[in-house]
């Protein structure tokens, strides 16, 4: 039994009243979605409609003390509501893309990944919640390499 965990909007949300000055300060950019299936916020687990507005940003999502520490640029919808899947759920957004799956241990280092259709992400995630060194998982889309969301053991 697994969760997927989207990021709290919290954070975000004072972003989206500043100018593009403002935001260009601290690297992000307001983008608006001109494609399906192009622009996955990391806050509702959906993809952005065509004409909705965003923001393009560098979010910490292994904020740990590895060689394994990592960020990278995310998208958050402007007005996302915070997704919270239930036990076992893999959102369509993420069953429609190819994935790159990483478990790390409590350390913060990687023990084992792989890539998974989004349609196999589940089995994938209990192969590797089988093992006992492994305490939790991130979801990257494969083709770019962005964080999509983080994955842990249903309690």
């Amino acid at each position: 039994m697994f969760r997927i965990h989207a990021l709290p909007i919290s954070p975000f949300e004072p972003l989206f009243a500043m100018d593009d000055e403002e935001l260009a300060a601290r690297d992000i950019r307001r983008v608006v979605a001109d494609g399906p299936h192009a622009y996955p916020c990391r806050v509702s687990l959906r993809d952005a409609e065509v004409g909705e507005s965003l923001l393009l940003l560098p979010f910490t999502h292994h904020d740990v003390a590895s060689p394994y520490r990592a960020s990278g640029a995310i998208y958050v919808r402007e007005r996302a509501i915070g997704a919270a899947p239930a036990v076992d759920e893999v959102p369509e957004q993420l069953r429609r893309r190819v994935l790159s799956v990483r478990a790390y241990g409590g350390d913060g280092m990687m023990r084992i990944a792989d890539v998974t259709d989004g349609k196999d992400l589940a089995p994938t995630i209990g192969r590797f919640f089988d093992r006992a060194d492994v305490e939790y998982l991130h979801v990257h889309y494969a083709k770019y390499g962005c964080y999509a969301s983080s994955v842990t053991r249903a309690r």
